[in-house]
């Protein structure tokens, strides 16, 4: 963490030593509005004095949500980052800027989450009982793409899945449910839960990676899938 907050000062100082007004220092006394005016004018600077003000509380919410540290800390990261990139979005008189940092945090952790979940279903061994991974896929490499870009492929791929494969995709990786839950839920029978589950995420496998395939040739491609 020591680490990492020290990047985000070494590049207020690299910013302020091209200013001859206002010193970095007098920032801190800035208003957290302030600080965001500044940051839409372009200002580096100011990034770290938010960044100092609030990245435990950051910190804080997204390891309650993803429930890693490690994973946190980067989402922490990309708050920020994004935070700077769009600081243009913020309006004060809409709400503080440590509510607007809250909410980044809130929607990026719960998009990191089922991302996580996502992979974690990817990876499990238990799918090649059914449907064998291709070989060369990796879920764990994202050639690139962020796990808000893979999420946004994900739920395109979710509409080419049955009603029942969708149903129990979406209660195993977004909400939690064990089958065995799923299968009490639903009525259904446990092998059919089983069933409509890894159909369901090895579509979904296949649906991603011919996606990245496109990307890669060039021009957007719509891709569908059979039931």
């Amino acid at each position: 963490m020591d680490e990492q907050v020290a990047r985000w000062m070494e590049v207020a100082a690299d910013d302020s030593a091209e200013l001859s007004h206002p010193k970095a220092d007098d920032l801190s006394s800035l208003s957290d509005a302030e600080l965001m005016a500044r940051l839409q004018n372009g200002k580096q600077e100011a990034l770290s004095h938010l960044f100092d003000r609030y990245h435990r509380l950051v910190l804080n919410i997204a390891t309650r949500i993803v429930r890693d540290r490690g994973e946190a800390e980067d989402l922490m990261q990309e708050v920020f980052f994004d935070v700077y990139r769009v600081a243009d979005r913020f309006d004060p008189a809409k709400g503080t800027a440590k509510s607007w940092i809250v909410q980044f945090t809130y929607h990026k952790g719960l998009n990191r989450r089922k991302y996580l979940a996502l992979r974690g279903a990817f990876e499990d061994l238990r799918i090649g009982e059914c449907d064998p991974p291709e070989e060369g896929y990796d879920p764990r490499r994202d050639n690139g793409h962020s796990s808000d870009d893979i999420l946004a492929t994900v739920r395109k791929g979710l509409a080419t899945l049955s009603v029942k494969q969708r149903e129990t995709v979406e209660l195993a990786c977004f909400e939690g449910f064990l089958l065995r839950e799923i299968a009490d839920r639903t009525k259904e029978p446990l092998g059919n839960v089983r069933h409509h589950y890894y159909r369901g995420i090895a579509k979904l496998r296949e649906f991603v990676k011919r996606n990245q395939r496109a990307e890669k040739r060039g021009p957007a491609t719509v891709l569908g899938g059979g039931k």
